[in-house]
């Protein structure tokens, strides 16, 4: 490539306004997480594309719990006038109020989300129930505060949840996950889905590591795919 074309996409960069990406990890793996490896496929790609144009955030809820009572706290503190709450009401509101921010300042949104034990994990529970509870992404909000925003739900399970395989029926935590992105908050949805990621190491799942390496590797694709595609609506 030479000078005038570098010089020429440089400027293009730097005429984008800016714009941020959130990202959330829910993995309580501190190594060797499948949905923190295909997330950062896709913030990289999303980064590639935009250049200085792009702020990125993060919070890794799995590694760094949220407290459990917080939900409960703010969800009550929400009945009591603000100057009769007491500390650790304040504080379970503020907390919120962070969570929220982080949201709601986002102009695209990933969500890594590994289940576990066939449903969403407690600390990505807690993360929505307490974003739940401020005004701007509660079910009653006049408007959605996701709407025109894309969100990413990049999902790993450990085996085979498809159509004819003995656990159909049992991922009780998709439909939760994008019914709340996207009917709640009003995001325009997209999944990116690994499945089969413990045949590496599950003797009885030898026979699926091909196709684990391969599902995994059409994840990856799928992320840095969408994250051009992101990254050209944002420019837009």
């Amino acid at each position: 490539m030479n000078n005038a074309v570098l010089h020429n996409n440089q400027a293009v960069k730097e005429s984008i306004p800016m714009s941020t990406v959130f990202r959330l990890d829910a993995s309580i793996k501190p190594e060797g997480s499948v949905t923190r490896a295909v997330s950062e496929t896709l913030e990289n790609a999303i980064v590639a594309e935009l250049g200085d144009a792009v702020t990125t955030t993060s919070r890794s809820i799995g590694l760094n719990p949220l407290p459990s009572d917080a939900w409960a706290t703010a969800a009550f503190a929400g009945y009591v006038p603000a100057e009769q709450r007491n500390e650790q009401q304040n504080a379970a509101v503020a907390l919120a109020t962070e969570l929220a921010d982080e949201l709601a300042a986002a102009d695209a949104v990933i969500i890594a989300a590994p289940f576990y034990n066939w449903g969403v994990t407690q600390h990505l529970k807690t993360w929505f129930d307490l974003v739940l509870t401020d005004g701007r992404f509660g079910p009653g909000a006049e408007t959605k505060a996701g709407t025109g925003k894309s969100a990413f739900l990049v999902i790993a399970r450990g085996g085979g949840y498809g159509e004819g395989t003995p656990r159909y029926g049992w991922d009780h935590a998709s439909a939760w996950l994008k019914r709340v992105l996207q009917d709640v908050w009003g995001y325009e949805v997209t999944v990116i889905e690994a499945e089969l990621t413990l045949a590496e190491t599950t003797p009885a799942m030898a026979e699926l590591v091909d196709l684990a390496r391969k599902n995994l590797a059409d994840a990856h694709a799928a992320a840095e795919s969408h994250g051009k595609a992101v990254a050209a609506k944002i420019a837009a």
